[in-house]
């Protein structure tokens, strides 16, 4: 009698067992018939901790494995219905399909979970390209991070085990310096930097990153380490040469736009910077030769005319206090001092006219004009300009 018991009581926890098992397939078996809703409910039911009888299926691999299915296809539908099933179904479906391989102690189900988590990475690909497309850069980033997760899945990464998915890399870092992540944009972006990906602009964007964490010294060391590695791209050398300009650090600069200069002397930016930079040092001579080449390299670079129009109405401005300073009865020699400063006034003139030709609006050229105008007795330029700056008002 007491045999019959045990035996019976066997068969019901077997049933049981079998019961929540059939619950799987049955859940499976919907979501291939495009019954994604009820597959959902039917696999949850089986995962479910406060469900006595989960208790047979949740240890159970192929539960997961059919449970990352299911939210999978969630993720992939169109029907707005099914999407509001889950709010992130491909972050369930890689949970899922990892808790199936943790489960799958031998490994009898590893196969057709692998293929799976390839076909979720497709999935969390155009997830993250849509994500970026409408400036939803976490979720992006997320997705990137997830493709990367999988990557390094053992049976994902068996087949090629020295593969590196620069592209994932770089773009999760792109999506990380986009979300303003600065320390994960420089954590990807050193990644990809270290396989070569995108070459010296990579270099940039992780200075780029730093100098945004006000991190000037990891900004500078990211940039030389660029430089050494390709000296050749001018894009890397420019910052370079800004990073120094922007610290003072005026004599680095200046050497390094002498090899920007040599590299591509046919860049007028490169003269301009020079230009600017001798002028800080107060060498006058050499700031107004490197002006004077700017222009020759780009006829109508204005920053390089309106310098060197400044520079020259300073010095006459410069000159006028001087000749205020002489005794008033001594006349001759103040309108001396003064003959002086015009002379620096005339040569500032052509520059700022041409500034004018340049970018017609500009009130502060049109301001210096003026003042020019009037000092050189040019009154009908000088009302000229007047009307111009009244004109907008």
């Amino acid at each position: 009698m007491k045999r019959t018991i045990i035996l019976l009581a066997l068969a019901i926890v077997t049933s049981a067992a079998v019961a929540q098992k059939g619950k799987v397939t049955t859940a499976q078996s919907l979501k291939e018939a495009g019954k994604i809703k009820e597959a959902f409910e039917t696999i949850e039911l089986t995962v479910d901790p406060s469900n006595p009888k989960s208790a047979k299926s949740i240890p159970w691999a192929k539960t997961w494995e059919v449970r990352g299915e299911i939210y999978q296809a969630i993720g992939q539908s169109t029907d707005e219905n099914i999407k509001s099933l889950a709010d992130d179904p491909l972050t369930v479906a890689l949970e899922s399909y990892k808790k199936a391989l943790e489960l799958d102690t031998k490994g009898n189900n590893s196969k057709t979970v692998k293929i799976k988590l390839t076909l979720l990475t497709n999935d969390l690909t155009n997830q993250a390209i849509n994500a970026f497309q409408v400036e939803d850069y976490d979720k992006a980033l997320s997705s990137f991070e997830q493709i990367l997760e999988i990557n390094s899945i053992d049976i994902v990464k068996a087949d090629n085990p020295d593969a590196i998915d620069t592209v994932i890399i770089f773009n999760a870092g792109l999506a990380a310096y986009n979300g303003e992540q600065y320390e994960k944009a420089v954590k990807y972006y050193t990644e990809a930097a270290k396989y070569g990906y995108n070459g010296a602009r990579t270099y940039n964007l992780i200075s780029a990153s730093h100098q945004i964490m006000k991190d000037t010294t990891a900004a500078l060391e990211a940039l030389q380490e660029g430089y050494e590695k390709y000296p050749e791209d001018n894009a890397v050398l420019e910052s370079l040469i800004q990073i120094y300009m922007d610290l003072d650090r005026t004599d680095e600069a200046l050497a390094n736009l002498e090899k920007a200069i040599a590299q591509d002397g046919s860049n007028p930016r490169y003269y301009f910077a020079q230009g600017a930079l001798y002028e800080k040092l107060g060498k006058e001579d050499e700031a107004i030769e490197t002006y004077k080449k700017t222009m020759e390299v780009d006829p109508e670079y204005f920053n390089a005319y309106y310098n060197l129009g400044a520079l020259y109405y300073n010095k006459g401005v410069a000159q006028s206090e001087v000749a205020k300073d002489v005794p008033a009865n001594e006349n001759d020699r103040y309108e001396a001092e003064m003959a002086k400063a015009d002379e620096w006034f005339a040569q500032a003139l052509p520059y700022m006219e041409k500034c004018n030709e340049l970018e017609a609006n500009d009130k502060m050229v049109l301001e210096s004009l003026k003042n020019l105008y009037y000092r050189l007795q040019e009154m009908d330029k000088y009302n000229a300009v007047l009307e111009q700056l009244e004109s907008l008002k």
